[in-house]
């Protein structure tokens, strides 16, 4: 029998086990109505600020909050990081009071001149996008959350962070170290070894600090670093989990989805939305084939080996969880509801996602039994419902907000679940709970009763960074018509007709001989296809009509 069909019967299997399990251990509750989705809204606004005051009460200034203890602890640099990491959700909740006293404490406060190791990847998802995005919202009249004293404190703060891991660029390779000393560089002892996702999930935070600082070189480098891996990928189109930044060997040549490559994939689609380079574009659409090729085995996701597509791991990691997500924003949306179905039948299997999923024994891997109060699945749920409309996304709302009521939430906060079978507790809340996971939990309400925030009636599009971090789609950062000039981008020579058409630009009178070019530089090769009502749009057509309409509805068909 071919391994292909084997795995589609045994997922088919998998898939049909776990719809029983639902339907016959379940409680199959009446479908959120508006009402509800209004009383669920505020309710998971009352779980943000029973977190965000439980840190600022017991764990401010240190990085996070030891929610069951009531004390905080340094986990990253000693720099506030989990106020840093909630400044656009207080916006976003239009908290204007403690917006502004975050924000000014920050920039009276906040240094990097610190003897400290960093994490380059979550230094820059959690900090620098931090910054970037509060200081978006802050300086800008149009975002309704201005702030009059304010006077770029915290873009400054993040330029100053940026030159501070930029001598982890310092590879042959272009890839960066994985982790840098703020104050000192890269120690001569430093690991040589980093994963794809963190060399390759750097270019959202570092393009957008080049287009407001006018310093091209944030973005160069963290362009060089996803040219460094996609250069070093398989015959197959796959990246491997871990690659030595000096030699550009894969250390680890398990290809997936999931943990240590996740994001690696996001951005290359994100930059491309963000930005409009079409560089990025290319290299997501050879990377989605081969993962639909050799990954997908319908729905659920594996790891292969790099080189021979050989299955190493048969395990569903709760890192995937964003993908369904990713799938909207580039309009493959009927892959996305069948993979975001049996990922939320693990969820309602245990009342939470663990770490690990054993596909092949439909059991919890071994060591891998925890939920750390991640939000993949949830912000998955979030695009799907902005995409689709369908209440059954609410339901699935409502199922992680009980679950983490009655499983998560402890005296000071919500606490990590180190056992997804016994429900235990553990004494850590990370910062992307405030960034992350509540802030999908409220959008997916608010979408549901009124959707009047800054995200869904606001003066822009945005898009979410890895950590959540809202980034607008404005002139200043999209630039397109300086991007070919820009330290030399892969620049294409046709117009902008599509893009006016989109926007309802009059072009009439406009020279845009030095636009740059959003699309038919390439032939359209049919890898990314909506399921809405034309079969026939293009990549760029889908994303587009997603994201300038403001997902207004996708309507799925069979």
């Amino acid at each position: 029998m071919d391994s292909n069909f084997k795995w589609l019967l045994f997922a088919i299997l998998i898939s049909l086990t776990f719809s029983g399990f639902v339907l016959h251990h379940g409680v199959l509750a009446e479908s959120v109505k508006p009402d509800e989705a209004k009383q669920l809204r505020d309710e998971v606004r009352g779980m943000f600020y029973h977190a965000f005051d439980g840190y600022m009460n017991n764990a401010f200034p240190l990085d996070e909050l030891r929610p069951l203890s009531c004390q905080g602890e340094d986990t990253l640099g000693g720099y506030a990081l989990t106020l840093i990491d909630s400044l656009d959700t207080l916006a976003l909740l239009g908290d204007r009071e403690r917006f502004t006293s975050s924000v000014e404490w920050i920039g009276k406060n906040l240094q990097f001149n610190i003897n400290k190791t960093v994490s380059v990847f979550e230094t820059t998802i959690r900090v620098l996008g931090g910054l970037l995005s509060a200081h978006l919202i802050a300086s800008d009249y149009a975002t309704g959350m201005r702030i009059p004293s304010y006077n770029n404190e915290l873009l400054v703060l993040a330029e100053n962070l940026a030159r501070r891991m930029l001598p982890a660029f310092d590879t042959p390779t272009g890839i960066p170290f994985g982790s840098v000393n703020l104050m000192y560089g890269v120690d001569k002892h430093e690991s040589k070894i980093t994963s794809t996702a963190g060399g390759g999930t750097l270019s959202l935070e570092f393009g957008v600090l080049s287009r407001l600082t006018n310093d091209p070189v944030f973005e160069q480098v963290a362009k060089n670093a996803v040219r460094g891996l996609w250069a070093r990928r398989s015959n197959l189109d796959l990246v491997g989990a871990h690659i030595n930044v000096f030699t550009g060997e894969w250390t680890q040549k398990d290809a997936g989805i999931g943990t240590s490559i996740d994001s690696f994939y996001e951005y290359l689609l994100k930059a491309y939305i963000l930005f409009g380079d079409e560089e990025y574009l290319y290299i997501f659409q050879e990377a989605y084939r081969s993962a639909m090729q050799y990954l997908h085995k319908d729905p659920w996701y594996v790891e292969v080996n790099m080189d021979s597509a050989a299955i190493v791991w048969p395990v569903f990691n709760s890192l995937q969880a964003f993908w369904p997500g990713l799938q909207v924003l580039a309009g493959d949306v009927d892959p996305a509801i069948r993979t975001h179905t049996a990922f939320f039948s693990v969820w309602k299997r245990y009342g939470f996602t663990p770490e690990g999923f054993n596909l092949a024994t439909l059991s919890v891997q071994y060591g891998q039994k925890s939920y750390p109060l991640r939000p993949e699945l949830i912000e998955s749920t979030y695009w799907l419902y902005k995409a689709t409309r369908d209440p059954r996304y609410l339901d699935a709302g409502r199922d992680f907000v009980a679950s983490l009521q009655y499983g998560a939430k402890c005296p000071c906060g919500y606490c990590h679940i180190t056992d997804v079978e016994l429900h235990k507790q553990e004494d850590h809340m990370e910062s992307f709970f405030l960034a992350e996971t509540v802030k999908y939990l409220w959008l997916l309400f608010d979408l549901a009763v009124d959707s009047d925030n800054l995200v869904d009636n606001g003066p822009y599009k945005y898009i979410f960074s890895t950590e959540g971090h809202l980034l607008p789609i404005t002139p200043q950062i999209s630039l397109a018509r300086e991007h070919c000039s820009y330290f030399g981008g892969y620049c294409p020579s046709n117009s902008t007709k599509l893009e006016q058409e989109v926007l309802g630009e009059d072009s009439s009178n406009d020279d845009h001989s030095n636009d740059y070019p959003y699309h038919e530089s390439f032939p359209v090769t049919g890898l990314i296809k909506a399921s809405t009502r034309n079969k026939n749009i293009s990549f760029f057509h889908q994303s587009q009509f997603l994201l300038f309409w403001g997902f207004c509805r996708v309507y799925v068909q069979d």
